[in-house]
């Protein structure tokens, strides 16, 4: 009797195992792990792993890493769930933007379980579903975009798919992480066009830019044009200002001069035998005068008495006899001139008529 329920059991051990569905776990995890785990009582889980027990068919428990025990014949396992980051290459489909142009997407999609429960007894195929639906999310955000905005958004458009997933993903106790887009390819005749787009691009920065260039050097020389007319200007004025300061001061100092010889001469003619030395340079001065008349001009105007010199000082001297004369009458005057006028007539008028 013991030996037929032994039989018996390792036969249903046989054929749970068997017919257990497939685990969805890593690559890796299927090249050393073909089948479930057997229950040998005393079990051992691995880290960032987490087995799914059920009793006589139930959903009993989530066995923890490390040392667990369970009864033989009523407990068995029937999931298990990496706890890892999983990484599902999303195959490459077909797409329609918004401007009707046909792309060929793929992806690669990081998720994680945070809920064995819900990922074992949530979906019947995880990897399947959350594929799917990154599939099917793709599609529908890039017919919201343009071609040239798919390129520019990518990282818009990964943030819109992932959250997406996400919220159809609750219910089966997965979390997307991150959304990549790998390869975006597009027709051949869209993808020359957009070659010839961009050369033309190109073509148009470089007119530009050199346009640009060739207006900033026209403006360079011309400022520079017109800060040497200003230079030059404010050169030209400052210069004739100091010239005519100058000739000022000149004129100031052949007036202080002359003044100062006038002075000096007043007071010389104001001594004694002044006339006689007045007389003495008055005679020099018309006899060189009259000698460098006939250096300065071709005509020649020639007194009466040439050979006569006294004649010629005599006359001379009478001139300034009669500015002499002259000079003590105008002093008069001026001082008459500068008197206050009484209002009453004077006595010696009065007694005169």
């Amino acid at each position: 009797m013991l030996r037929t329920l032994c039989r018996a059991g390792g036969a249903v051990f046989k054929t749970s195992q068997q017919t257990a569905p497939r685990l969805w776990v890593t690559p890796a995890q299927q090249r050393w792990a073909s089948r479930l785990p057997m229950n040998t009582v005393v079990l051992f889980v691995p880290q960032q792993e987490a087995w799914v027990v059920e009793r006589m068919g139930r959903f009993h428990r989530i066995l923890e890493p490390g040392l667990n025990v369970l009864i033989p014949m009523l407990d068995q396992i029937r999931y298990v769930q990496s706890l890892k980051e999983i990484v599902i290459d999303v195959p490459e489909q077909s797409a329609v933007s918004l401007d009707n142009v046909t792309l060929q997407i793929d992806g690669v999609l990081f998720l994680r379980i945070l809920d064995p429960f819900k990922a074992s007894y949530g979906v019947e195929d995880p990897e399947y579903a959350v594929t799917q639906l990154a599939q099917t999310t793709m599609r529908s955000e890039l017919g919201k975009l343009t071609l040239d905005k798919v390129f520019r958004e990518r990282e818009s458009l990964n943030s819109n798919i992932v959250h997406s997933i996400n919220q159809a993903s609750d219910e089966w106790g997965i979390r997307c992480l991150r959304y990549e887009i790998k390869d975006i390819q597009v027709p051949p005749r869209v993808k020359e066009s957009m070659q010839m787009q961009v050369e033309a691009e190109r073509r148009k920065r470089a007119t530009v830019l050199e346009s640009e260039g060739t207006r900033e050097a026209g403006i360079n020389i011309a400022e520079g044009h017109k800060q040497a007319q200003i230079l030059a200007s404010e050169g030209e004025k400052a210069e004739l200002i100091n010239k005519a300061a100058g000739e000022a001061q000149a004129v100031l100092a052949k007036a202080e001069a002359k003044s100062k010889a006038i002075r000096l001469l007043s007071d010389a003619l104001g001594e004694q035998n002044g006339n006689a030395a007045a007389s003495l340079s008055v005679a020099e001065q018309y006899v060189s005068a009259f000698s460098n008349l006939a250096k300065e001009s071709n005509t020649v105007l020639l007194p009466s008495n040439t050979g006569d010199i006294s004649g010629m000082v005599t006359q001379a001297m009478t001139i300034y006899g009669t500015l002499a004369k002259q000079r003590p009458r105008v002093e008069r005057m001026k001082t008459k001139t500068d008197e206050p006028e009484s209002e009453e007539p004077p006595v010696q008028s009065t007694a005169a008529q």
